[in-house]
């Protein structure tokens, strides 16, 4: 039965982030992931997980200066102190939550920079993460983002992800594979997965084009996470995506993974 996780950063966003927490357990997940916690103390965060009784399983790495546009900077030449602190804050509050898994993000290509260039940065930041992580017992997650959400983003297909890694030969490096994302990029989901398995450390779910609950476009999810269970993929799988009206609502989709046993 696959293992479903709320993403807090864009489900239940009836109530404030803290309180998203239950909601979630409420709602049937015994675990959630989330993008950016980093306006919370680690406490307060780790508080709300506790008192909701559910699993912190993901978190990204901060992404760097907004006011820059940064979408992470593991690519980006001449800044790898600010990476290097980045993960840093993200260690702290994966610690705080007891949380595994850090999704460390590439960044987008600067206009005119060198690909090869770009490609030695992200390669050394992602080997020093991935050495840092492991020291805490972390694991670094890298995934493939289509243009749809950041435009120029460095890392935008699987087989660089999978050269990425192994570049970086580190046993604690994963593809964290979204399947939205993928869908866009690539399509032959199925079989991609399925080829790429012994990869992927996490996956995450929405629906194609519009990155909304499954059922809300063209991926044919019953088919899809059936075939991932049938793989033996046994890691948790995100649901990132935006619901199209309340988060409640929308998970009626959900319903016989959230509480197995119940019809769909």
């Amino acid at each position: 039965m696959p293992r479903l996780a709320a993403n807090l950063s864009m489900l239940f966003k009836e109530v404030g982030f803290l309180e998203r927490f239950a909601a979630a357990r409420k709602a049937g997940f015994r675990a959630v992931e989330y993008q950016y916690p980093y306006d919370f103390a680690p406490r307060e965060v780790a508080a709300a997980a506790r008192e909701a009784g559910v699993q912190v399983v993901l978190h990204n790495v901060p992404c760097g200066d907004a006011e820059r546009g940064e979408h992470g900077t593991a690519c980006l030449p001449g800044r790898e102190a600010r990476f290097r602190e980045d993960i840093e804050q993200a260690v702290a509050y994966a610690r705080a939550v007891g949380c595994d898994s850090l999704h460390c993000l590439a960044g987008v290509a600067p206009a005119g920079a060198g690909r090869a260039e770009l490609h030695r940065t992200y390669v050394a930041n992602v080997k020093y993460g991935a050495q840092r992580l492991r020291g805490e017992g972390l694991r670094l997650l890298i995934e493939p983002v289509s243009e749809r959400t950041a435009a120029n983003y460095f890392l935008n297909s699987s087989a660089q992800a999978v050269r990425v890694l192994d570049e970086v030969a580190a046993d604690n490096a994963f593809l964290q594979y979204d399947a939205f994302h993928m869908q866009l990029l690539e399509g032959n989901l199925a079989l991609t997965i399925e080829r790429l398995l012994p990869r992927i450390g996490h996956m995450q779910i929405a629906d194609a084009p519009g990155r909304n609950e499954p059922g809300s476009g063209e991926i044919n999810f019953d088919f899809l996470l059936g075939h991932i269970d049938s793989l033996g993929y046994a890691g948790w799988i995100g649901c990132e995506y935006n619901p199209q009206g309340d988060t409640v609502e929308g998970l009626k989709w959900a319903k016989s993974y959230l509480n197995p046993g119940s019809a769909k």
